[in-house]
């Protein structure tokens, strides 16, 4: 079997030609595993080649499929929860850094979810008194003056949003976090491995786990039709202690009870 495999380099406006390229190629499926964009892509490129979805977004609800449970057509997959998550992640960062009344948070609001993310972190942040100052960043250009402003208006912790761009860039933006000494929580366990504070989202190991059974069964003969879109509810805390230390952050008990994984 071979792997014919595209990469955009953040760069959305080249995926349609990227997913026109592979079905040019006939290959037997394809994995859309780059958010929307490139779910979406896949879709506008056929109509015919099994298409199997790994994303946090709701395939219905963009057109993707007819229904979670019998999605019809050539797409079904996988998705992680991201959106409903916002909340909780405020929730934890205050719980940790609980002298830390005003907030920063890095949005992409190209992403398809953008938007939504930051209406329920901005209606969150009411709810517990909590001022929150918002910087958009559309490429890793912005990340820097983005960190400045959130310094200058004395943000005491900032949200990161759950965006391909800020994955693809993570080792920046963790590295940004550290030299300004400014404690974060992201979406994804790497950021924590790669030194960053803590994460609380979708374990997306296991998302992509259950999308490779997916590509298993259609290679073997299933019709994407009748494979019901799965929705992996696996969420877990991440810590990193070594930073928590070096920022000066006692992890109180009641929250380490709570961590699925500690990194030291």
């Amino acid at each position: 079997m071979a792997i014919e495999y595209r990469w955009a380099n953040n760069e959305n406006d080249q995926l349609p030609e990227l997913a026109a390229d592979l079905v040019r190629r006939q290959v037997a499926l394809i994995v859309a595993a780059g958010g929307s964009p490139s779910a979406l892509a896949a879709k506008g490129a056929t109509s015919t080649i099994p298409i199997v979805l790994v994303f946090g977004a709701d395939p219905v609800r963009l057109g993707l499929a007819a229904s979670l449970n019998r999605p019809g057509g050539n797409v079904t997959g996988v998705t992680f929860l991201t959106t409903e998550l916002m909340p909780k992640r405020l929730e934890l960062l205050s719980e940790l850094i609980p002298q830390a009344t005003t907030l920063a948070y890095l949005a992409d609001l190209r992403s398809v979810l953008g938007e939504e993310m930051l209406r329920d972190t901005l209606a969150a942040a009411g709810v517990l008194g909590q001022q929150i100052v918002v910087m958009e960043a559309r490429s890793s250009r912005d990340f820097e003056p983005a960190f400045a402003t959130f310094v200058e208006r004395q943000a005491g912790a900032l949200i990161v949003a759950a965006s391909q761009l800020f994955d693809s860039n993570r080792d920046q933006l963790v590295g940004l976090a550290a030299r300004h000494t400014m404690p974060a929580v992201y979406q994804a366990r790497e950021y924590v491995l790669d030194g960053g504070l803590m994460s609380y989202g979708a374990n997306q190991v296991e998302a992509f786990r259950l999308g490779g059974l997916y590509v298993g069964q259609i290679l073997k003969g299933e019709k994407p039709a009748n494979l019901p879109v799965q929705q992996s509810t696996k969420i877990e805390l991440v810590i990193n202690l070594k930073t928590a230390k070096t920022l000066g952050i006692e992890v109180p008990l009641s929250m380490l009870m709570r961590v699925d994984e500690v990194i030291e």
